[in-house]
């Protein structure tokens, strides 16, 4: 496993997260405040403290995301709200997801990669909102990837946005390498895809990959 955080300021409102347990299961987060600055970075900290009193408390996947949406909804302003993707990596290989309007976050298994769908609207949104759980099981050598739309909506000198398409097209060619190292890959490529255009958003990546 392997995170990169790259924020805009000198504060962020990018979630990246990884709790590992002492089951041998990890947990792991991600997720964008809507916003930037100041004001987003004090949500994503809210956010954060939230998550972990919950996983403290063992609180399955669904139900910790129902939790935090109603926390926030409850406690902050309408326009407050975090697109959150979390999930719980099994030693066995399989992986619980539960995804609230993050983008969605990539596999490779048998070399072949798929998009994992949101399974809810971001929290904050609705007080009563529910949220259900996905799984996938990954094999030796499979790999998981995911990121916030300060990757995919980078652009070019003309404008051009990098893209879902390009990202898993490159992901599926390195998901092979170690996750530090895909890391890199990535963000190499993005930085070729720029070519010298300023950032103008947060952005985070993560992965995970089963070993053999």
């Amino acid at each position: 496993m392997a995170r990169l955080y790259h924020p805009l300021e000198a504060v962020s409102g990018d979630y990246c997260d990884l709790a590992p347990a002492a089951d041998g299961t990890l947990f792991f987060a991600m997720g964008d405040v809507a916003g930037k600055g100041i004001a987003a970075s004090m949500l994503m900290a809210h956010l954060q403290a939230m998550v972990r009193i919950l996983l403290d408390a063992d609180t399955p996947l669904g139900l910790l995301l129902e939790k935090v949406s109603r926390t926030l909804c409850e406690t902050t302003l309408p326009a407050h709200f975090a697109t959150l993707a979390c999930g719980r990596a099994h030693p066995s290989g399989e992986v619980e997801m539960a995804n609230a309007g993050h983008m969605p976050p990539l596999v490779v298994r048998g070399g072949k990669v798929a998009e994992i769908a949101a399974t809810g609207l971001p929290v904050g949104m609705f007080c009563q909102a529910k949220f259900s759980v996905s799984k996938v099981v990954l094999g030796p050598d499979d790999a998981l990837l995911l990121y916030t739309d300060g990757y995919t909506e980078s652009r070019d000198p003309a404008g051009a946005e990098f893209g879902r398409e390009r990202l898993a097209s490159l992901f599926a060619l390195n998901a092979g390498l170690p996750p530090r190292d895909l890391l890199a890959a990535l963000m190499h490529e993005l930085d070729r895809f720029r070519a010298g255009t300023p950032v103008t958003d947060d952005l985070s990546l993560m992965a995970l990959r089963r070993e053999p």
